[in-house]
């Protein structure tokens, strides 16, 4: 009896042994290959799409990149589907409610996972919180439809040449644009021609020294005219750099003020002239009273008319002129002859 309890003892001994090897190996396994360490290192966490492309139960999630835990579950959830996935406890700080989820891919044509954004700021999500779904960049679905649309573009754009639409169109179909631009093409090369033969203006300019050495002269001339006006000296300068002349026209410029406001309301003379109709129909009535009076001197109507178109009555008046400045010579040398004063007392 003895040996048999020694038996069973030790029968049992090795049965603890084996389950211990198999619990250790299902750990170590279970630390080796499975995503986010053993179950107590890991938190669940849920979002939800309108279509997941495939994604299956087991599929890796990667936060930034890095695979930190695993999808557990594809469920439907009214119109959308809801993931649940485990994820490495280590990952709290970076998976916020600042974080976004979304459906990526192994490689460009691998399974699909979920790639969730880090996000250093917000709250951390705790125990089967919610991601916010997002959108993730350069798909394949998303790049196929990008090139088909492209293409269809492409394909407009020259259905639009071919149909003689837009420039580029009328280009390609237009033979009067053609000529056009064939004769444009042959006008440059002429005076690309002329230009290299030294024809012309430009041609000399490009060919000939004198012509470079005159303009050179010119602006070198114009330089030094820029230079004294900038340092004050002739008039030119002295009117950009004087002060006092600056005053003097500022001054002048407020008196053509002045004297333009005083026009406008009517002071003085000329302001009278200006806005007094009064004034201004009798201006009027002396020009036309001259006027009348210019010709009837042209018509030689009157004494002054006559004056000036008798040349009768001109020469005998210049006759009497004559006689009277006679006599009065006459006068001046023999005053007896002609003043005879004689006094008589009764």
């Amino acid at each position: 009896m003895p040996r048999t309890r020694s038996l069973a003892w030790s029968e049992l001994k090795i049965g603890i042994l084996g389950v211990l090897a198999l619990v250790l190996a299902s750990m170590l396994i279970l630390a080796v290959g499975g995503q986010g360490g053993f179950p107590w290192q890991r938190y669940e966490l849920k979002t939800k799409f309108d279509d997941v492309r495939g994604l299956k139960s087991g599929a890796v999630v990667r936060v930034a990149g890095v695979e930190v835990g695993k999808v557990t579950d594809v469920r439907f959830a009214g119109a959308g589907v809801e993931i649940l996935m485990e994820v490495s406890e280590d990952m709290k700080p970076l998976i916020t409610d600042q974080s976004r989820a979304a459906i990526g891919s192994l490689s460009l044509l691998g399974e699909p996972v979920i790639d969730i954004t880090p996000a250093s700021a917000g709250t951390p999500l705790p125990e089967g919180g919610f991601i916010t779904p997002g959108r993730a960049e350069g798909q394949i679905t998303e790049v196929a439809a990008s090139a088909t649309e492209g293409l269809n573009q492409v394909t407009l754009l020259l259905q639009d040449i071919r149909g003689g639409k837009g420039s580029v169109g009328k280009l390609f179909t237009d033979d009067q644009l053609y000529r056009e631009i064939n004769e444009f093409v042959g006008s440059a090369a002429n005076v690309a021609g002329h230009l290299r033969q030294g024809r012309g203006t430009l041609g000399k300019l490009a060919m000939d020294p004198a012509a470079y050495d005159q303009l050179n002269r010119s602006l070198t001339n114009l330089e030094s005219i820029t230079r004294r006006i900038n340092a004050g000296e002739g008039a030119l300068g002295r009117l950009l750099r004087d002060e006092q002349m600056a005053k003097s026209l500022a001054s002048i410029s407020s008196n053509m003020d002045t004297l333009t406001g005083r026009l406008n309301r009517g002071e003085g003379t000329a302001g009278k002239l200006l806005t007094n109709s009064e004034l201004y129909d009798r201006f009027s009535r002396i020009a036309a009273s001259l006027e009348e009076v210019s010709s009837r001197l042209t018509a030689g109507q009157g004494t002054a008319g006559q004056l000036l178109h008798d040349k009768q009555l001109y020469d005998n008046m210049n006759s009497a002129a004559g006689e009277l400045r006679g006599l009065i010579a006459e006068i001046r040398r023999d005053p007896k002859k002609y003043l005879n004063v004689k006094v008589s007392i009764f």
